[in-house]
């Protein structure tokens, strides 16, 4: 015999009833017991109706009205006419006396739990009526039986216990002396041996199925549910979940208890005393092969984790105190107290000092929790043996579980170092000794975070999904948009990276897709469906998000964007940026971010800030880090410098080369902090300080080859203006170099401690009178490269080469 439940979302309307019938007539010839739940929300509705009779509000009396027209309105789409009149006829008649019931609350203004048993039992009552007359209309040899005759409790309303010696006798005896194929029952409820209806807790449908495929010894117990099996994770929060196939009754237990709503815990345990297989059934998916419960699950030794799953909205209760060392009783103590208010503990963890003890309970129990933790402990509170009770709040569980676990090296370190990448802070950890469940405690917050990291770690494959925040669209924002496009199907393929740009903002909007943005209609999308661009808005919209394997991308030159890093960097979001503000701001600055991404395990890669996507910084600390010693650096580092002096010949006037350098996108936005020497500074500051130099920007030396009005221009147009006025002067310092044969190079040195820049005229034999075009030339000398130094040498100007820089520093924060 086997026993078959179907639970409220299967039973919800006419079509879904219809669809239980057609599949128990497609079973094969036997017998069968139908457990069933009422109507999907209808328990919801009755307890509304109490409570609403409680207060005195009439209100109740419609709610009753609407229960009543929705299951007449299912009597009347699934019986033929003829059928209906004793079906109408029982359902008011149940409906009435329900009526009654409350209106008996109204008056009195109290609702007690033995008379909420009594109003909720209704909903099973009418499902399993209904659903056994409509077997019957098919032809089928059915029969319905009330579960209050064979399930028998104690009086603990609300969540009643089974006296399974009594239950187990009259179901036997009931099963063997009724001989249809099809016996329906309602779920959920009992009674004592008063008669007294009770009920066994929500959820409570399961275990009626479970109690009664322990007691006739069925050959299998079959969940039948709106899901394809229990899951590696939440489907609603983990997109990637999938059902699980075969699981043990001791994974599928602690999954249930953390969170995993499949299926009511309690059920597990009769069908596990007598070896019953549970299969959990998709009521609208039959085919799908669902999840198969039992004790000799075939074991996929490579993975230790089963599934992952957690609870929200707790607390942690901590108490401590040098009094409780070595001192027996206390945790006896503790568990007795909140026994007693009938707090449930969730989670227990101590320190093996026995300085303290803490335990998990539901945020809701937190009042009556300290109340009487503060009541059993006060002598010892006054006596200052135990310092105040510590509550800390806003919390969850997460739990990976697997009974392969203990037989796999790495388990927890996989876990822990998972939320360490993402900065998940854990509060405390739990776990027992059989190692089929390890539980940690986090902020609530992450709870979404975490659980998506943790399935990424131990179920995914590749790819790994990364999620882009981008600051800045402009030429160098834009093409890094047009190569992440191009670049898709390369970077899912052969680095198995799923890049999802989820922000995207300019300076005066930003517009956010959680889904990820469509990169080939991006400025259409920012255009019209973009919010007023607000730093500080974009980046509570960042940590609402709360992203796994999240970068915040800077493709600006704001210095209000710069000053922003620490705060991503806090929140163990990675920076990528071509801004040099933030490395070349004050040192401290500087200082703190490296700190910062270190302390936060969040990569903060600037590759772009020096040479656009030149491999200078990376090259030079990978001299540094392999012990060899930067004797001098010697470079060229501004593309739009060489290029404006590579191409200031001819009839050109220098205004009409930094003009064009301008046009092509090789200057800064403004040319202004090109020519005066501004940029290079920056970037020479840097370098010297990836070799371990304090320097401030205000330590290097300038030699501005700019007369003193150019410098102190207005505005771009005045520069401009001042530029033309000074045609001559700069022919002059042209022609100075040519008739030595010489070329004009804006050279950035660091030495000994020092750094410089300056306009100079190189000899044919220098490295870098060579260089063409945007060019940018770095000449390591180091100890190791003594006699001739380590070159770098490539275009280090243009938005396409700085977005490529950008693109791989962000390939590179994933690894």
């Amino acid at each position: 015999m086997q026993v078959l439940k179907f639970g409220g979302s299967s039973v919800a309307h006419s079509d879904a009833i219809k669809r239980i019938c057609s599949l128990l007539e497609n079973k094969p010839k036997g017998r069968y017991a139908i457990v069933v739940s009422a109507l999907g929300n209808i328990t919801d509705q009755l307890i509304q109706c109490g409570e609403l009779a409680s207060e005195r509000k009439n209100i109740y009396k419609s709610i009753l009205e609407k229960i009543e027209i929705r299951h007449l309105n299912i009597i009347r789409e699934l019986f033929p006419i003829t059928y209906q009149s004793h079906l109408i006829s029982w359902i008011k008649k149940n409906i009435n006396d329900l009526e009654s019931l409350c209106d008996g609350i109204f008056q009195v203004e109290e609702l007690s739990k033995r008379s909420l048993d009594k109003i909720m039992s209704f909903g099973e009552l009418s499902s399993s009526f209904l659903i056994a007359e409509k077997l019957k209309q098919s032809g089928l040899d059915a029969i319905c039986k009330d579960s209050r005759d064979l399930v028998i409790t104690d009086s603990q309303f609300g969540c009643a216990q089974v006296d399974f010696i009594t239950s187990n006798h009259h179901i036997i005896q009931f099963f063997r002396e009724k001989t249809s194929e099809y016996i329906v029952l309602p779920g959920f409820i009992g009674s004592t041996l008063e008669n007294e209806t009770t009920t066994l807790g929500r959820g409570g449908s399961d275990y009626t199925a479970a109690i009664l495929a322990a007691a006739i010894s069925a050959s299998l117990l079959e969940i039948w549910t709106d899901v394809s099996g229990m899951m590696t994770a939440n489907p609603k929060i983990v997109n990637q979940a999938f059902p699980i196939k075969e699981i043990s009754y001791e994974e599928a237990m602690e999954l249930s208890h953390f969170g995993a709503k499949v299926i009511y815990p309690p059920t597990i345990h009769p069908a596990m005393k007598k070896h019953i297989p549970i299969q959990i059934k998709n009521t609208f998916s039959p085919i799908d092969p669902g999840t198969l419960i039992y004790t000799n699950k075939n074991t996929n030794i490579s993975q230790p984790v089963t599934g992952i799953s957690g609870i929200q909205n707790m607390a942690l209760l901590t108490l401590e105190g040098s009094g409780m060392v070595g001192i027996p009783g206390y945790s006896k103590r503790l568990f007795e107290a909140l026994s007693r208010e009938k707090i449930n503990v969730i989670f227990i963890t101590q320190s093996s000092s026995e300085h303290s003890i803490t335990t998990g309970i539901h945020e809701t129990d937190i009042i009556k929790a300290k109340t009487v933790i503060n009541s059993e402990f006060s002598q010892e509170i006054h006596q200052r043996r135990l310092d105040p009770l510590r509550i800390e709040k806003d919390l969850c569980i997460i739990a990976v579980v697997g009974d392969n676990m203990k037989n796999l090296h790495g388990t927890s370190g996989k876990m822990f170092s998972a939320l360490g990448r993402n900065s998940i802070n854990v509060r405390a950890i739990a776990q027992g000794s059989t190692e089929k469940n390890i539980s940690a405690v986090i902020r609530k917050i992450d709870f979404k975070k975490a659980l998506n990291t943790l399935h990424e770690a131990f179920f995914e494959s590749p790819p790994k999904q990364i999620n882009l925040f981008i600051c800045g669209v402009g030429k160098v924002g834009s093409k890094l948009m047009e190569q992440i496009d191009q670049q898709q199907n390369y970077l899912l393929e052969k680095l198995k990276l799923q890049v999802r740009v989820i922000g995207l903002a300019n300076s005066k909007k930003m517009y956010f897709n959680d889904h990820g943005i469509n990169l080939s209609d991006w400025k259409k999308d920012l255009s019209q469906k973009g919010i007023s661009m607000n730093i500080y808005s974009f980046m509570e919209k960042v940590w609402k998000f709360n992203l796994r394997n999240s970068l915040f991308v800077d493709n600006t030159a704001s210095e209000e964007m710069a000053m922003t890093y620490d705060k991503f960097l806090k929140n163990g979001i990675g920076v990528i940026t071509c801004n040099k503000i933030a490395c070349s701001s004050d040192y401290d600055h500087y200082k703190k971010l490296k700190i910062l991404s270190r302390h936060f395990t969040a990569p903060f890669l600037f590759e772009t800030n020096v040479g656009a996507s030149l491999p200078v910084i990376s090259t030079l600390n990978d001299l540094i880090n392999s012990g060899d010693k930067i004797n001098k650096i010697e470079a060229v580092l501004s593309g739009s410098l060489n290029f404006i002096f590579n191409h200031f010949l001819g009839e050109k006037s220098f205004l009409e080369v930094v003009q064009e350098a301008q046009l092509k996108g090789y200057t800064e936005p403004d040319p202004r902090i090109d020519l005066s020497g501004l940029d290079v500074m920056r970037k020479i500051l840097i370098l010297a300080r990836e070799c371990g130099s304090s320097l401030e920007l205000s330590d290097i030396h300038q030699k501005s080859f700019l007369p003193k009005t150019c410098s102190n221009s207005n505005s771009i147009e005045d520069f401009y203006q001042k530029l033309h006025r000074y045609r001559d002067y700069f022919l002059k310092i042209r022609n100075e170099a040519e008739k030595d044969k010489k070329r004009l190079r804006f050279i950035a040195r660091y030495e000994n401690g020092f750094a410089s820049v300056g306009l100079e005229p190189v000899k044919q034999v220098h490295p870098f009178f060579q260089l063409e075009g945007k060019d940018n030339m770095v000449l390591y000398n180091t100890y190791r490269y003594a006699e001739q130094p380590l070159i770098i040498k490539g275009a280090g100007a243009g938005a396409e080469v700085t977005a490529s820089g950008v693109l791989s520093d962000i390939i590179k924060a994933t690894k």
